[in-house]
Order: structure tokens, then C-alpha cells, then sequence
């Protein structure tokens, strides 16, 4: 919001403190509203307010030079907020000033006589500074409404210049959550789990400083392998045979690393979803349908010092039914890793991973993304394809995209709290242990002077360019985690919300919406799932979908065309659902993820329509999805191997393994569960863009939001290039395969139509009776969306290539939750 200086004159000789004038410098409503007289007293009660943006960060320079001036020192961290009432420009109350509160409590009473034509009755907040009170923004509440005689209570958005709500110019992240924003962080952002060295082009930021690409896998296992205390680690899959690092340096496994830091002393602990298909009991073993080898890994541990804590998803409450479809179709998703790190100066600190990528087999992968070359070499066990339901000899490997973080700071202290909420009720102490009400498993750092608490944290310095705010999001529920209120009456002093016989935090679908309502000119997501807002579909409306997230990209794209501003929105998707693209389970989740598109489509074409633009521009230059996938060209000993393999399975020539092996082609599984807003936003974690993930009482999630308070539009007045801008960039040149100058723009025509005939192009080398290498892996993801938005399969590609299934999926049967 832009900020505005504010002065006061007396209007008739009263004191300052209260009767003044007052002057709105900007409209507070787009509706005329009739001048009526108030006539009598008016009884005010200014409660308090919340989220109210750092005004001294904004005027921080000049502030400075004030205060270094003699007789101005001043201590001033945050704003300074206080509140004016006034009628008709006459200030008639005043509340005291509360010197740095960004959420201030004031509880002050005023009686007042008032004999004022007006139409509104305007609460002004501001701050008190040294350089004079710098306006916030407004509240009105018209006198139509006081006139009914009803008592006029709530909470009302503070509007700024703009006529939207005002925010902090360097934002202020999400309020009304669980965990809140934490300032002067530290956010590393991987994309996939290795990336070597220069196969991405070099990336110049702000200050021409160069975009280092991370390298998770690494960067995990050298955290782990100098964990002095502490090692915990959340995951829906962790499995002790994966290697983290491939160069050759080491063979050594997650689980010999893990039992040897056990062994010197480190507090290994593991909470693994507990997948209620996979047993082991009196010797009878079974794999599970989603072949987490959870078991496995329990049993590998079972003589060591790590203690591994298998989880099922409970539902607590409620109806045998309600509980054994939570128990059997919903999971424990979370992704995260946890140890303590080297501080400096003999002390210990706490840092966090969190995102998609699980410890397990088929998650290994770089840039590149091989799908033969490797099968020998890096990927020799460790050649996962679920596509195909037997016999995988000499097919393709799934190659596997994702997106993961690394927090340090102070939220990196939430996500040890998440782990020891979620540990804490998992294990469920009986007998002896639950009479001493604590779990001796894990560490109480409190009490280990070498680990520094969240306030022992250096304060981050406001000239640091380089800081990070981070907040750690989840969707959780009460059956999940220990700490959450007993009487559902203190829900909303936690920021949780009440369903039946159980507390929920539902911050991921509020931090994505929040997200979204805040961009002005891009929306980059990838994701493993995309669909929601069945509520607004014109079939199976009534399906229990009802994210918001697809409705509100709609609504901002829509509002954009209004408002006749250029948006544009990107999404990647896998091209089907991990698993066999012909089975009902992944037809209907197709089904749905059309169902999603076309209701944008729609909207989009309708907007375009009413503004009389739909000659001129698709509803594809504001919204485009996308797939990834590749191609190989076999070498000489592959040609032979091929062919080997084929004359052995002459019988089996059309099926998905032999085509894939034919035409040397297949998709790059998206397992990313991110977004990216202006350059500027970042969520990245372990949810996914559908019901499951989203509603908080089904799969339990975690995620981080991320921004560089010195890299905003607020602070640039330009498009910022920081490490946001770095990490999409290098998404980009993963994807496509080279860097050009519009992509600095994403929300320009130029660059959407680029973008989208990169992806064409790279779509018909996907699709070509020709085998060649594919340099860029960006393809259209396969549906026509005509010139009214209405979305059709490709001519004369109804299924998917090799694989077979309908790409705009099938719908039979009764409806569930288990593909929503």
C-alpha cells in the first residue's frame, strides 16, 4: 500500500487529545451513501487489531536519519499503532498509542455526544512516529447501519489507498494460523533430489549475485551425518536400503548411517506412516498395496537404538464407518528431516527439510532425467515404474521431479514442534509411562545448554539482503497431534478450526488462498494432483471437493481481464497419476482434474466474453497446463538389448511395456507440491493440490511459506530478482531447456506464447514416429481448449501414448473420497 503523511487541525479550541479534524485521503467505499445526522451519543468499543503491517520497515531511512539526530533516540521496532474516531471529519475519540505491536489490544471505551451530518463514521489507524503519524489505513462503517438501531459489531478489514486491505509493503504472511510468521530465516530451495554440477545454465540475481543450485540429497546427507544430538524424521514412505549419494564417494544406505550416528550418541527417531495393507506377523509378511516397506524398515531397526514409531491414520471420534475409511484411505504425508547443526561458538541450532520428496526408492533423480541410460549404472536398484503391473524387464524407469526446502532459524523450531506434537500422540505411553505424562524418547533441548533455543537465535538485521520470513503451514487434525485445546470453545485462540469431534488446522489451503488473492501479475504451481472447487462444476457439483484453490486462480484471472491487466498462470502436472492409467481409480481422478480445468476454462472465456476481448485473446493466454516427459535414443548395446527383449516377447508387442521400449519415451512423474507468486512467494511442502490434502481431517500435511523481505515488488517498484526468482528461473531451464530474456516477464503475452510453443513443439518430438533426444522436457499437457474454453482431448489422441487410458478420464460407479 502506498503510505501517506498525516497532519491535524483543531477545529474549534478543544484539547488536542480528542477534538480534532480529520481528513480521509482517499475514498472508503465505491458506493454513495446518504448524509444523515447523528444526533445523541455514541457508545465505541476499539477492541484491538491484528496483522498490521511494519510501517517503520517501510520508512525505515528516513526514520534513521531522525533518529540519529540529538534528543530523537528512539527503540522503535515495529509500527507504533493507535486508532481515530471521527465523524465528518471531526476527530470525536482517540485511543492511547501501543509502541511496537503489529497486533495491538486496546479494550477502550468511548461514550461521546455527537450532532454530525455524515455518512460514514471512519476508525483511522496509524502510526506514531518521529517523522509525523503515517496513515495505515480505514475502517467506515456507514451511518445507515448505526440508524437501524442494532449493535454494529465485528471485525472489519483495514482498507488502504487502494481500496483493498492493507498488508505490509514486505508482506506480513498469514494471519490467523497455528504457527506464525517468523522473521530473519535462512531458506535453501531444491529442485529434484541431485543436481550435478553445470547441468543448469548460470543464473544472475539482484546485485549480480549468481543463483546457487542446491543439491538435497547432499546437502541431507551431510546434515545427517554431523547431527551431534538429534536426528528426526517424518515420512509417508522411509526406506533404510536408499542410498542418498550416487558419485561413487559412498554405498552407504540410509539405514547404516542412521544406525551409526545411533550409535555415537545421536537420538535417532523415526515416525513412519503405518500403511494398515502391509503386515508382519508370526512370519506372514505383506508388501502393501502402496509398497512402502514400512514393515521392512521397522524390522531392520528393530535391535538397533533407532526407534522407529509405525503410524496409522486414526479418525479418534466417531462412527465405525467414518473410522475405518480415514484408517484405510487416508495417510500420514508429511516429509520432513530434522537434526541439530553447528551454531558457532561451541553451541547447536536447529534445522528443518520439509517438502515432497520422501526417503525411499524411486525418488533419486536430476535435471536430466533418464528414463534408460541409467538402469545400469545409478539407477541399477533402483528402477521403480508402477505403470506397469508386471514384468518390467528392460522397460523405462518413472522418472521423478520434485521440489523440497531447508529452513534454518526460527522456523525451523516449529517444525520440531510438529515432530513432537505428531510423536508425542503416536506413541500413546500405557501403564508405568503414561503415569509420568512425558515420553522419554524425545530430547528436551530446553535442557541441553548446547542447543540454543528460538531466542537465543541472532536477530536478524534489517540491512541483511539476504534474510528470509518463513511460516510452517500444516493440514492436521486433533486425532494427529498432542496440544491441541480439549474444549473445542478455545479452538480459534490456537487459530484452529472446529469439525465434529475434532480440532483442525486447515493453514495450507489458507496460506495457498491467501497466495493467490495477493498476485498481481503470475501464479507458477507444480503439483502432483489439480483439482477442487467441485462446488462450481457444472456436473458432480455436489462431489466434496471444495478447495478453493482452482476457483480462486479463476477469480484472479478473471478479475484481472476486468480489470483489463495482464496475469498469467502456469501449472505442471504428471501427464496421468502415478499407477496404471487405464485403472478406475486414476480414470476417475483424470475425470476430475478435467472437470477442474474446464470450470476455469469457462469462467475464464465467459470474463473475456463480457469484457469484449474474446476476439482478441484465449482463455490460453491467461491459463496454460503443462506436462513433463522425455525421450531417449538408444546406443548401439541398447539397440541390441532392445531387440533381445523383443523377439522374446513377441506375443506381448502392444502392451504399455513393449511400446515404451520401442518408442523410448515416457513421462517425468511431477511429484512437486509448490507455488511460486510474483518472484516474490513461495509454499513448498507435502500437500497436494486436492481434498485429501487440503481439508486438514484426511492426509496430514506440513509445508513452508517463504519471501526476502529486500525482494518484493513493494521494494523493488519492479519485477525482484532474488532467490525465488532464481529458484523458478532454474525450474524453467530444467524444464525447457534453456533461458530466454521474456521469461523474466511470465505474466507477458510474449512470454505465455512462448512458453506454450516451447511445449507444442517438444509435445510433437514426444509423440513422433522419430526417436530423437528431447531437449527440453516441457510438453502441453495433451487436451484442446478451443477458443470458448471448452476442453477437448487432442485430435487423434483420445489415451495417453504406449500406456493407453482416456486422458480426460472416466467416471462409473458410486462416488467416494478415495480419488478426491
Amino acid at each position: 500500500m502506498s503510505s501517506h503523511g498525516y497532519t491535524e487541525s483543531l477545529s474549534f479550541g478543544g484539547s488536542g487529545h480528542i477534538q480534532g479534524q480529520q481528513v480521509v485521503p482517499f475514498r472508503t467505499g465505491s458506493i454513495s451513501l446518504k448524509l444523515q445526522l447523528l444526533h445523541g451519543n455514541l457508545v465505541i468499543l476499539v477492541k484491538e487489531a491484528k496483522n498490521l503491517p511494519n510501517m517503520d520497515a517501510f520508512h525505515k531511512t528516513l526514520g534513521d536519519i531522525v533518529a540519529k539526530l540529538p534528543g530523537t533516540g528512539s527503540n522503535k521496532i515495529t509500527s507504533d499503532p493507535y486508532v481515530t474516531v471521527s465523524v465528518a471529519r471531526a476527530v470525536v475519540g482517540r485511543t492511547f498509542v501501543i509502541s511496537n505491536s503489529e497486533n495491538p489490544v486496546w479494550e477502550q471505551y468511548f461514550d461521546v455526544p455527537v450532532a454530525h451530518y455524515a455518512s460514514q463514521v471512519h476508525f483511522v489507524v496509524k502510526d506514531s512516529d518521529v517523522v509525523g503519524s503515517q496513515l495505515i489505513g480505514v475502517v467506515a462503517i456507514p451511518v445507515e447501519q448505526i440508524y437501524s438501531g442494532m449493535k454494529v459489531e465485528g471485525t472489519y478489514p483495514i482498507l488502504g489507498s487502494n481500496g483493498k486491505p492493507c498488508l505490509d509493503p514486505d508482506h506480513q504472511g498469514v494471519p490467523g494460523t497455528y504457527f506464525p510468521v517468523r522473521r530473519g530465516g535462512k531458506v535453501t530451495l531444491y529442485q529434484d533430489a541431485h543436481v550435478p554440477d553445470g547441468c543448469l545454465p548460470s543464473i544472475k540475481l539482484d546485485d549480480n549475485v549468481e543463483y546457487e543450485h542446491g543439491s538435497c540429497w547432499q546437502d541431507m546427507f551431510d546434515a545427517i551425518s554431523q547431527a551431534r544430538r538429534l536426528i528426526y524424521i517424518v515420512g509417508w514412505s522411509v526406506y533404510h536400503k536408499v542410498r542418498l549419494l550416487r558419485d561413487g564417494r559412498t554405498d552407504c544406505m540410509l539405514g547404516d548411517l542412521l544406525k551409526n550416528k545411533s550409535q555415537e550418541g545421536v537420538r535417532v527417531l523415526l515416525l513412519v506412516w503405518d500403511d494398515p495393507t502391509s503386515t508382519s506377523i508370526m512370519g506372514y509378511k505383506t508388501d502393501g498395496i502402496m509398497q512402502t516397506n514400512d514393515e521392512e524398515t521397522r524390522r531392520f531397526f528393530k535391535h538397533s537404538s533407532v526407534q522407529v514409531l509405525l503410524c496409522p491414520r486414526s479418525a479418534g471420534k466417531g462412527s465405525w464407518v467414518k473410522k475405518q475409511e480415514v484408517g484405510t484411505i487416508y495417510t500420514h504425508h508429511q516429509k520432513t528431516v530434522i537434526v541439530d547443526a553447528d551454531a558457532g561458538q561451541f553451541r547447536r541450532k536447529i534445522i528443518a527439510f520439509v517438502g515432497g520428496l520422501d526417503l525411499c526408492l524411486g525418488r533419486y533423480d536430476t535435471p536430466e532425467h533418464p528414463i534408460f541410460r541409467t538402469l545400469q549404472t545409478v539407477h541399477k536398484d533402483d528402477n521403480r515404474n508402477p505403470t506397469f503391473s508386471d514384468r518390467v524387464v528392460g522397460c523405462p524407469r518413472q522418472p521423478w521431479h520434485d521440489l523440497h526446502s531447508k529452513i534454518e532459524g526460527p522456523a525451523a523450531y516449529d517444525i520440531l514442534a510438529n515432530f513432537q506434537e505428531r510423536w508425542l500422540k503416536a506413541s500413546k505411553p500405557r501403564g508405568i509411562q503414561k503415569l509420568k505424562g512425558h515420553d522419554d524418547a524425545l530430547l528436551k533441548i530446553e535442557r541441553i545448554p548446547e542447543i540454543m533455543g528460538v531466542a537465543d537465535l541472532p536477530q536478524p538485521s534489517e540491512d541483511d539482503l539476504e534474510a528470509w520470513d518463513v511460516q510452517v503451514f500444516r493440514s492436521i487434525d486433533s486425532n494427529s497431534v498432542r496440544g491441541f485445546p480439549e474444549n473445542p470453545k478455545d479452538a480459534s485462540s490456537m487459530n484452529l478450526v472446529c469439525g465434529k469431534n475434532v480440532l483442525i488446522d486447515m493453514s495450507i489451503h489458507a496460506a495457498y488462498v491467501k497466495a493467490i488473492r495477493a498476485a498481481q501479475h503470475f501464479i507458477y504451481i507444480e503439483n502432483q494432483y489439480f483439482l477442487g472447487s467441485s462446488y462450481n462444476w457444472t456436473l458432480y457439483n455436489d462431489l466434496g471437493a471444495n478447495n478453493l484453490i482452482p476457483m480462486e486462480i479463476a477469480l484472479k484471472i478473471v478479475n484481472k481481464i476486468k480489470a483489463n491487466e495482464r496475469f498469467a498462470v502456469y501449472i505442471v502436472i504428471p501427464m496421468w497419476p502415478e499407477g496404471v492409467p487405464t485403472s478406475t481409480p486414476l480414470q476417475r481422478i483424470l475425470f476430475w482434474q478435467h472437470k477442474t480445468m474446464q470450470m476455469m476454462y469457462e469462467m475464464i472465456y465467459m470474463a473475456l466474453l463480457e469484457a469484449g476481448l474474446h476476439n482478441r485473446y484465449s482463455p490460453q493466454d491467461y491459463l496454460n497446463f503443462f506436462c513433463l516427459g522425455n525421450r531417449e535414443k538408444p546406443s548401439g548395446e541398447e539397440s541390441s538389448a532392445a531387440k533381445k527383449i523383443n523377439e522374446a516377447n513377441k506375443k506381448e508387442a502392444n502392451t504399455p511395456q513393449a511400446l515404451t521400449r520401442k518408442n523410448r519415451r515416457f513421462m517425468i512423474y511431477v511429484h512437486s507440491k509448490g507455488i511460486i507468486v510474483d518472484d516474490e512467494y513461495v509454499i513448498i511442502g507435502s500437500a497436494n493440490i486436492n481434498q485429501r490434502s487440503m481439508e486438514g481431517t484426511r492426509d496430514t500435511e506440513i509445508a513452508m511459506g517463504a519471501f526476502q523481505p529486500h525482494h518484493t515488488w513493494a521494494r523493488k517498484l519492479s519485477s525482484p530478482h532474488g532467490q525465488i526468482y532464481g529458484y523458478r528461473t532454474s525450474l524453467w531451464a530444467e524444464h525447457i531447456g534453456f533461458l530466454e530474456e521474456c521469461f523474466k516477464q511470465p505474466e507477458s503475452l510474449e512470454c505465455v506464447q512462448r512458453v506454450r510453443s516451447l511445449s507444442e513443439q517438444n509435445w510433437r518430438q514426444y509423440v513422433s514416429d522419430e526417436i530423437t533426444e528431447m531437449k527440453g522436457h516441457l510438453l502441453r499437457y495433451p487436451v484442446e481448449v478451443d477458443q470458448t474454453g471448452k476442453v477437448k482431448h487432442l485430435p487423434g489422441c483420445a489415451t495417453f501414448p504406449d500406456v493407453g487410458g482416456n486422458i480426460l478420464g472416466d467416471f462409473r460407479a458410486i462416488q467416494e473420497n478415495l480419488t478426491i
